[in-house]
């Protein structure tokens, strides 16, 4: 598929997209990598935005440069947005109160703290994307130590053998301590994405290095 063509199916993608207001995303693509800008009004619509292009076939990579900009009268004080993000948190998480620390300044938010398990980082940023007045969001959730397994690379190399929706031949597991490197190729970006989440699910794995490529 050539730019063009997988521009014009991009914007198509984004326009059935029903939680998508794509009135304002600018898309342009250069050798299969797509570049999105503009603007939303809200900080969910740009995620979903940038999961959408992501899913599409023939794209390579995504450089996403969307503004969140809420309505004038839509705009929520950045104390009200920390009370309800903590508030969302301790009833969607199962994390002990006081792990996560969350700051707010003009709208972007910050986690902080510390955590068990990379869902738990996961978990806590979904929950508060669809807080009205946020903009955007940095996770700075740290794992805690974990013992480490005996042999973290042979855990996701069998747990990538398990699943059915990847090819595991492709991909190249490194670990040195607790950092998992994932090298090789695989055929879609999904596949990118079960292959990191198989590296997380693994007791002992502080850091994914995720260096796969899309062929």
């Amino acid at each position: 598929m050539n730019d063009l063509s997988l521009r014009n199916t991009i914007l198509d993608e984004l326009d059935f997209q029903p939680d998508i207001d794509a009135a304002h995303i600018g898309v342009s693509v250069d050798n299969g990598v797509v570049t999105l800008s503009g603007f939303v009004k809200t900080y969910v619509q740009k995620v979903n935005a940038e999961r959408a292009v992501k899913a599409v076939r023939g794209v390579r990579g995504v450089a996403e440069e969307i503004e969140v900009r809420p309505d004038k009268d839509a705009g929520t004080a950045d104390d009200t947005i920390a009370k309800r993000a903590l508030s969302i948190i301790a009833w969607r998480s199962d994390t002990p109160e006081g792990d996560i620390k969350v700051v707010v300044q003009k709208g972007w938010v910050t986690l902080e703290g510390q955590v068990d398990w990379q869902y738990q980082r996961e978990v806590a940023e979904s929950a508060v994307r669809k807080l009205s007045g946020v903009v955007g969001i940095n996770n700075h959730l740290l794992l805690r130590t974990k013992v480490k397994v005996v042999d973290i690379q042979q855990s996701i190399e069998d747990a990538l053998k398990r699943n059915a929706e990847i090819d595991a031949k492709g991909i190249h597991i490194k670990v040195e301590g607790g950092v998992v490197k994932l090298e090789g190729k695989v055929h879609f970006w999904h596949e990118r994405q079960i292959a990191e989440r198989a590296a997380w699910s693994v007791p002992g794995v502080s850091k994914v290095d995720d260096q796969l490529l899309i062929a």
